[in-house]
């Protein structure tokens, strides 16, 4: 008996840039594709703790490709139920169906077909910019319910695939919370003056140099493997690196490496770009190759995962991990976008990204998005199953979103410009398989050897995600958090205290010296942040490949461990406002604005060199 037809996705509005067209032809032949439910995914968590739990006697035995692509293939009942329906229920000519070697099914129908199958209606979208025109469900789709716990998505459905334009975060072309990759950008810039470019940690408060940052972390690290070990920055777009003031920073504060460049690794087309002269593209991308490569040295290659041509590439982070991973691109989702680059391209042991996007919240009306995220999320804990430590910015606008400072409101709708609002998380950092770097900084008048705070020329960002639960190894720190910081005045509706609370640790973002077209300013952001943490997990990588040991992965287990208890800075002042709020205070301990603290190298070195 075939059971009554449920909900499977919906998108109630009509996608931004799109207009509802008009009525599909019923005789026209639509593609159907079934990604089926991956088998074992509800084991995510639990193969990844097996691995990366320093108590665990597994620690460090990173699965093979073929053992991921295995283990998560659909199970043979996903493809038997849904095959049969498809010929028993939906009447479709065996001839029709094909099944993938990963385990989707492609059918060939008609639209007339199509809605009969998943009980929609078919419509052609045209886009306002372009013109070009797509077929998709207006109100999406339903499914038998027998079926539905054995499918994904259906392609073409309710994906469009263009809801995360590419922008700055803090740039005059952000905006809420209705997608878009930003770019952490909230600290303030100035040209260095003589006190910021001292040498030696000196002035910190000032300029934070390589020399501060050494201090201030306790990074004095020679590499002893640099050939065997990897490591990538991200960069998206038009977001490109100037060698000449690549150069220019190394001429005054590293000048062995002048001529020194990173390995560009093109994705998606993404390329150098020596001609851009919008300011706005400028500086930040460079920033990340100063700090990375000036803090590993020479011998050290650097990736630079250029992802895209330009800031029109709707799907970034999606052509980075199908780049990485082959069977990423067989998604009907990903698959759509044509993706020239799968699996092809070479893979790092620690991945740094200084891009977010604000859509970490779960709307009824609009279920595409968050499952989205999930989806990209569950591919970065696959890969971080290999070996992989993604480690990325936790942005620059306190509890809220994106320079307009988004929230959400009460009766579900979007506001801006610091009105109240419940808390506005942020992806990839709320991600549980991403390691969040938060930003502090040298108080005006202090020197290394101070304490730091949490950043107040902006304010760092934290909080608690929407869509992802709060990991069992975090649970302990941030329940005594909850339990002995929070304001008085916070409830539900303000923040999800169940749910993956980041940051997990936080580094220097302010006044970073950098060289940007051609002057030495100050700067920084939790995009300075993110990249100075990589090149501390970098640095341990190589002491442990040359001991003999593999790379250490995801960490965030290991750093809320009793092992690597007193391995932190602890930063206890500041907070991070938002949202018509004070945002969250810095606490001793564990707290949403610091994480962790900040890295004492030395000692976490120490920590992860004592395990296998």
């Amino acid at each position: 008996m075939l059971s009554p037809h449920v909900r499977h996705e919906l998108r109630h509005a009509v996608p931004h840039g799109w207009t509802l067209h008009r009525r599909a032809d019923p005789n026209a032949f639509v593609p159907l594709k079934f990604r089926l439910t991956q088998s074992n995914l509800e084991n995510l968590d639990a193969y990844l703790l097996d691995i990366a739990d320093p108590t665990s006697h597994n620690y460090g035995k990173h699965w093979t490709a073929e053992q991921v692509a295995a283990t998560f293939r659909p199970s043979q009942d996903s493809v038997d139920t849904v095959h049969s329906w498809l010929v028993n229920g939906g009447g479709v000519d065996l001839q029709q169906i094909a099944i993938g070697s990963d385990g989707s099914i492609s059918v060939n129908v008609t639209v007339s077909e199509a809605e009969n199958l998943l009980a929609a209606e078919y419509y052609v979208y045209q886009n306002a910019d372009s013109g070009r025109e797509r077929i998709g469900c207006h109100n999406g789709y339903r499914l038998p319910e027998h079926v539905s716990k054995h499918v994904d998505v259906v392609w073409p459905t309710v994906h469009f695939n263009n809801h995360q334009r590419i922008r700055r975060a803090g740039s005059s072309s952000g905006s809420g919370s209705g997608g878009g990759w930003h770019r952490p950008g909230g600290a303030p810039k100035a040209l260095a003056d003589d006190d910021a470019m001292s040498t030696g940690p000196t002035n910190c408060d000032k300029g934070v140099t390589l020399d501060c940052l050494r201090a201030l972390y306790n990074f004095d690290y020679q590499l002893v493997a640099p050939n065997k070990n990897t490591v990538a920055v991200v960069e998206i777009g038009s977001n490109v690196l100037l060698q000449s003031d690549l150069d220019l920073f190394f001429k005054q504060f590293d000048p062995q490496q002048v001529g020194h460049k990173p390995t560009l690794v093109s994705i998606a087309g993404g390329h150098l770009n020596a001609s851009e002269t919008n300011a706005e593209n400028l500086g930040e991308a460079t920033m990340d190759f100063q700090l990375v490569m000036g803090l590993l040295g020479r011998t050290q290659d650097v990736l630079l995962y250029q992802v895209g041509k330009d800031n029109s590439d709707p799907d970034p982070i999606d052509e980075l991990l199908a780049a990485l991973d082959g069977s990423y691109c067989s998604d009907p989702a990903i698959k759509q976008l044509g993706l020239a680059d799968c699996g092809n391209k070479p893979r790092a042991n620690v991945v740094s990204i200084s891009y977010s996007t604000g859509v970490d919240f779960f709307d009824p009306t609009d279920i595409t998005s968050s499952q989205l995220l999930q989806r990209q999320c569950a591919e970065i804990g696959k890969l971080s199953l290999q070996g992989m430590t993604f480690v990325a910015s936790s942005g620059d606008t306190g509890v809220s979103f994106g320079s307009s400072e988004a929230c959400i409101a009460k009766n579900g709708s979007e506001v801006t410009g610091n009105a109240p609002g419940t808390f506005l998380p942020q992806f990839p950092a709320s991600c549980p398989y991403v390691t969040a770097v938060g930003a502090t900084e040298v108080s005006a008048g202090n020197s290394v050897s101070d304490p730091e705070t949490a950043t107040t020329a902006f304010p760092s960002g934290g909080g608690f995600s929407n869509l992802f639960a709060q990991p069992s190894f975090q649970a302990r720190r941030v329940n005594r958090y909850l339990k002995t910081s929070l304001p008085a005045s916070y409830d539900a509706s303000t923040f999800n205290a169940s749910g993956r609370a980041y940051p997990d640790v936080s580094a220097n973002g302010f006044p970073t010296v950098v060289a940007v077209d051609g002057n030495f300013t100050t700067s920084g952001g939790t995009s300075a942040s993110a990249p100075i943490f990589a090149s501390f997990v970098a640095a341990i990588n190589d002491a442990r490949i040359a001991a003999g040991k593999g790379p250490v992965g995801w960490i965030n287990p290991a750093l809320y461990s009793h092992l690597f208890a007193t391995a932190f800075n602890d930063v206890k002042s500041g907070s991070n406002p938002g949202c018509g709020t004070e945002g969250f205070p810095a606490a001793r301990g564990w707290d949403p604005v610091t994480g962790l603290g900040t890295p004492n190298f030395k000692s976490l070195l120490a920590r992860f060199m004592s395990l296998p």
